[in-house]
């Protein structure tokens, strides 16, 4: 049996009446290790030696395979393929072009394409197994609510300035804690004001390095 507990969505993506929707309860995340003893322990044939050596050859071919445009299918599990994005970094190029007999170079900036992340699109026959075989039960806790700012938009641009202005830069943390705003609904805000050049704020780095300065 698994539990889960019920979270509000925010209100932009509600697509029912209470906006509400289930959320399996985690309590632990399996390291390789277990990952290997648990298929082990439904497979004992297999020594954990050879399991190690298929998952770690399945890691090295799917890093070989999917950046040359392949998508891969495990029967039974789900299909992997490659997410793709730009980096937060721009780059300068010198490009040729002929004008009137002449050749002149000139410099295009443009923004770096990188892997963003793994696209997992599950097997429907392994969804309808796990259905099959498990039941969800709510867990004994009350719904888990979005954190709301008592304050406008504008008003959080501007003590984002001040505190810019203050310590040079803030952080996701800094904004979400000062507006008792989740990190979601908090990062989503702060892409919209780097989106929007009036707003003078810009994002600098990348996911866990990310932070937002002055925009000059």
């Amino acid at each position: 049996m698994a539990n889960y507990v019920l979270q509000e969505l925010p209100e932009g993506m509600r697509n029912n009446e209470n906006g509400l929707f289930p959320k399996i309860q985690t309590y632990t995340l399996f390291d390789y290790d277990k990952v290997v003893k648990l298929i082990h322990s439904y497979s004992p044939a297999f020594s954990e030696g050879v399991i190690r050596g298929v998952l770690d050859g399945l890691t090295t071919a799917m890093k070989s395979a999917l950046p040359n445009g392949h998508n891969m299918k495990i029967d039974g599990l789900g299909v992997f393929s490659l997410s793709l994005g730009f980096s937060d970094e721009q780059n300068e190029e010198a490009s040729e072009e002929a004008s009137k007999g002449t050749s002149k170079k000139r410099k295009e900036k443009f923004r770096h394409v990188c892997v963003k992340g793994i696209n997992f699109k599950a097997d429907k026959e392994f969804v309808l197994e796990i259905n099959r075989e498990t039941t969800f039960e709510r867990d004994e806790t009350s719904v888990k609510r979005i954190k709301k700012s008592a304050t406008t938009p504008e008003q959080r641009l501007q003590s984002a300035l001040l505190l810019i202005k203050k310590q040079g830069f803030i952080t996701l943390s800094d904004y979400a804690n000062a507006n008792e705003m989740s990190r979601t609904a908090a990062s989503r805000e702060l892409k919209q004001f780097a989106s929007d050049p009036a707003s003078g704020i810009a994002e600098r780095g990348a996911h866990s390095h990310k932070v937002w300065v002055s925009r000059k």
